[in-house]
């Protein structure tokens, strides 16, 4: 009886020398077949090239979001920006068709440019992932962002609030500091708080087009109130313009903090840290707070679900703990958008640990 020992473990073999060499052998082959296939795995893992605007602000934020619970996963994560540059974020994307990563995440620079990705990526078989803002006039796998124009109406109610107090009626004058209009998001902010300040005939908004640039926000800021009194302003990414705009006031001597006479009514979308600090000491006064870390956590999951072919259908999406939570996933003409709730934050829940700006 021959005895050997493996991994430890002492094996006993009623066979002649010659057989047993075989065993052996083949027990070899086997662990290095084992050790090739382990190597294969590993070369083989998951590529997700992501393209975004920027990677800092709240882009950082939307990206770290993503690459963190991808790279947990083992996830290889290639990021570029464009600067803002729509025919670059298409080119990147093309480098990343070239390059056959498993799929594709985008925050559009232009919401219907990006199709021309789009569709070059679709033809490479590549699943294409929109994140923040939507495509418009394509169809990608899926979308995850607010509801922006959820958050437009919470904003707009807020300021017809502010003047109805202030004035015993809805009237006064808005100073409106948009996005960049091409991209679907900064159309949604718009739209939501347009469908409120519309239905007031005696308020008057002034819509400038910011394009996501403090440094523009800032000359509007100072163009409209050298020209006016205002009463409030509205703007797309307390992110970009609320810290800057403050300073403005403050420079111009236009500001009052809240409860002051003089106090300009602030109103913003995001809920970033800097914007609540802000409405802690009285400078602005309310934000619609998107669950922007979960935007990509829950991207990873889909894709995670496609190229583990699982089937995706519509339907209600829980997590626990999440102030969007429930929301609702629906089929469009531009793919499966997972809409998450904003939250409508004032100086009266600014200090709660969910909102995304206090984490």
């Amino acid at each position: 009886m021959q005895k050997i020992w493996i991994n430890d473990i002492k094996i006993e073999l009623k066979k002649k020398p010659n057989v047993l060499r075989k065993i052996i052998t083949v027990g070899f082959l086997s662990v290095a077949t084992l050790f090739s296939l382990s190597i294969s795995s590993i070369a083989s893992a998951v590529t997700v090239g992501y393209a975004a605007p920027s990677l800092d602000g709240g882009q950082k934020q939307i990206f770290d979001g993503f690459r963190i619970p991808a790279e947990a996963k083992g996830w290889n994560v290639v990021s570029v920006t464009s600067g803002g540059d729509a025919q670059k974020q298409i080119n990147d994307v093309n480098d990343f068709i070239t390059q056959g990563v498993d799929a594709i995440v985008a925050v559009p620079d232009d919401s219907a440019g990006i199709c021309v990705a789009v569709a070059a990526a679709k033809e490479a078989g590549i699943p294409f992932y929109t994140i923040d803002r939507s495509a418009v006039g394509c169809q990608v796998e899926m979308t995850v962002l607010a509801d922006n124009h959820l958050g437009g109406n919470q904003s707009g109610n807020a300021v017809v609030a502010h003047l109805t107090k202030k004035y015993g009626e809805p009237k006064g004058t808005v100073l409106h500091i948009t996005g960049n209009l091409a991209q679907n998001v900064a159309q949604l902010r718009k739209g939501g708080f347009d469908e409120i300040i519309d239905q007031y005939p005696n308020i008057e908004q002034i819509t400038k087009e910011g394009s996501w640039k403090a440094d523009k926000g800032v000359q509007i800021v100072r163009d409209v109130l050298s020209a006016q009194d205002i009463d409030a302003i509205y703007m797309h990414s307390d992110c970009v313009y609320s810290e800057s705009t403050v300073q403005t006031l403050k420079e111009m001597d236009q500001y009052a903090p809240r409860g002051e006479d003089g106090h300009i009514f602030i109103a913003a979308i995001d809920g970033c840290s800097a914007n609540l600090a802000l409405i802690r000491e009285g400078s602005t006064d309310q934000a619609s707070g998107q669950p922007i870390p979960d935007f990509g956590s829950m991207v990873v999951e889909y894709i995670e679900k496609k190229l583990n072919g699982e089937a995706i259908e519509p339907g209600t999406v829980v997590k626990d703990g999440a102030l969007w939570s429930p929301a609702q996933l629906v089929m469009t003409d531009v793919g499966f958008q997972l809409y998450l709730s904003t939250t409508d934050i004032s100086i009266d829940n600014v200090e709660n640990p969910g909102l995304w700006g206090n984490q």
